[in-house]
């Protein structure tokens, strides 16, 4: 019943929109892309304007270090990145590829291009309504506290506080589901499958490793993010670099096969066809938005405990989180699967009911859509009988059916998916079954390392670091952000509390199964993303006028100056 009620939410919150032929754009697309739109043009492009000087604040030379804040402009950029940068960039490009076809990439750029004005206000308006504490000697508490729930209430009126307060209480449930059980279970699950340890060993030592990090505050999560955010980022984009340069040639005509079916999409696996152009900009359109999380209220977080006097100084700098997130490392992930070619590969796999197992029906056309599980499936020579509903793969039904691992004998008998078995023609029970299969997620952009690299299991193993650190990392910033949650509502004694809990979520995320849990923090990340778009468009004239007076003075030659005096100071 639980799991139903969490779907049917799900299910309003994510698929309720307008129907547009049989497909329905959500209405949080339309506002998070609609936000986006307007913000671009209210605000001069500042995506275009505004980019070079982000990247001159986050390389540190106009910090000055007795302006209020808790970490640096690069610290605040790696924090938030280590939320962003995760398992979106390697499977959820995958994913999008799988469903909407090469295409998609293009539209996921698209929605970063808009969410970097998206992430420049909320960011530059975090900073401007953030609160300063005195220092009080527990470096856990941290000194600033910043955020939506802050802008909501101090920018639009005391009114709006108990919007503010229901924003830090569903993101505070997201931070416990979605930042952090979820990555416990990644983590838990990928080195059990790999190595066959146990989850809840995992779960500990990650558990573990995660409360030394967080029990130092902001300053110990920006000095390990500092370090661990550009490594991570360093192993996975050269391992994605050396197998574009292998394959140097074949770039270009993958961009145009990107450009062509972004408009008239012809290629797919699962969702695609011909002149289903709805579903490849629509696959593209969420797996952006989850990718840079533009919109979603939770990197400002970080962003506002950045020490700086100059709120767009650090709204510049939220600029590149979008840019490095979804157009430099994405675009690697997505052109690395489809120079390989494994995105359309059917591939040897054991068919286990349950996992990645689905069923679907078959038009004429070969289109698949999805069913209910059958009570029984007839096969015959390895053939799924046509007509009703057959097993899929990753949602792509498996032509054919065989019980060794070497695929030379086809099955024929009936499978019983109710019942998680399946009887051959003798009525002997068969105790495996494989099959040719795509792959989607992280096995395919692992796969797409393994064939890109050529070096086998090696390749795969960058995938396989990357996953764990990207999962890490992103619980770590994320307990950042719950906890200035938690300090919102309920004050600096909330936040100890806060940490122990959500350490034991961690631990609890790696040795159970989460599905449900996944659905129930999309849900809280969905409803908190409509307040956060609503005080960004109410809030946009604030932005507007903060952002000329910046530009206008030019305060950041005078810190060049401080930063200066500073650096020789002490070297002395």
């Amino acid at each position: 019943m639980f799991a139903e009620i969490v779907s049917t939410l799900e299910r309003i919150v994510w698929s309720t929109g307008i129907p547009v032929g049989d497909q329905v754009i959500p209405f949080i697309v339309i506002a998070l892309l609609g936000t986006g739109v307007f913000l671009t043009f209210r605000l001069g492009f500042p995506q275009i304007r505004r980019l070079a000087h982000g990247f001159a604040v986050t390389s540190g030379k106009y910090d000055d270090p007795d302006e209020p804040g808790d970490v640096s402009h690069f610290q605040a950029l790696t924090t938030a990145l280590s939320a962003t940068v995760g398992i979106g960039n390697i499977a959820g490009v995958a994913a999008a590829i799988h469903w909407g076809g090469p295409g998609a990439l293009f539209w996921m750029w698209m929605t970063a291009f808009l969410g970097m004005a998206v992430k420049y206000s909320e960011v530059t308006l975090a900073q401007r309504y953030r609160e300063a504490e005195e220092k009080d000697g527990h470096a856990w508490r941290g000194t600033v506290s910043g955020g939506p729930m802050y802008y909501i209430e101090k920018g639009l009126g005391s009114r709006w506080k108990p919007v503010a307060m229901f924003f830090a209480f569903a993101l505070m449930c997201t931070s416990f589901l979605t930042g952090n059980a979820i990555q416990a279970n990644t983590v838990a699950d990928t080195l059990h499958d790999e190595f066959g340890v146990a989850v809840w060993i995992t779960g500990l030592a990650t558990t573990t490793l995660v409360a030394m990090v967080i029990l130092g505050g902001i300053k110990r999560i920006g000095a390990v993010t500092g370090v661990l955010a550009p490594v991570m980022a360093a192993i996975y984009i050269f391992g994605a670099l050396s197998i574009l340069l292998l394959n140097v040639g074949e770039i270009l005509p993958t961009f145009g096969l990107i450009f062509r079916e972004a408009f008239n999409p012809t290629a797919g696996v699962a969702g695609t066809g011909v002149g289903a152009f709805l579903v490849t900009l629509m696959w593209g359109v969420k797996r952006g938005l989850f990718s840079n999380e533009a919109g979603q209220g939770s990197a400002p977080i970080a962003h506002a405990a950045a020490q700086t006097d100059e709120p767009v100084s650090e709204g510049v700098v939220a600029l590149l989180e979008p840019f490095i997130d979804t157009l430099v490392i994405c675009t690697m992930t997505g052109l690395v699967i489809l120079i390989t070619g494994v995105w359309s590969e059917r591939v040897p796999t054991r068919l286990a009911f349950s996992g990645d197992v689905s069923y679907v029906m078959v038009d004429g056309q070969g289109s698949m859509s999805s069913a209910s599980t059958p009570d029984e499936i007839r096969v015959d020579g390895g053939r799924q009988a046509a007509g009703g509903a057959q097993l899929a793969w990753h949602e792509v039904a498996v032509e054919e059916i065989f019980v060794d691992a070497a695929m030379s004998r086809p099955f024929t008998g009936t499978l019983y998916p109710s019942q998680a078995r399946a009887v051959d023609a003798a009525g002997e029970v068969v105790a495996e079954l494989w099959g040719p299969a795509v792959e989607s997620g992280a096995p395919l952009t692992k796969l797409a390392f393994q064939r890109g690299l050529g070096l086998g299991s090696l390749g795969g193993f960058i995938v396989l670091l990357s996953v764990l650190l990207f999962a890490i990392s992103t619980a770590i910033s994320w307990s950042y952000y719950g906890d200035r949650c938690a300090n919102y509502l309920w004050g600096a004694k909330a936040i100890l509390p806060y940490k122990m809990v959500f350490c034991l979520m961690h631990f609890t995320g790696a040795v159970l199964n989460l599905a449900t849990v996944w659905a129930l923090g999309d849900i809280f990340l969905g409803i908190v993303t409509f307040p956060n778009l609503v005080a960004l468009f109410m809030l946009s004239g604030v932005v507007v006028k903060m952002s000329a007076s910046y530009f206008d003075r030019k305060p950041w030659v005078e810190n060049a100056e401080a930063h200066r005096k500073w650096v020789e100071t002490h070297k002395k």
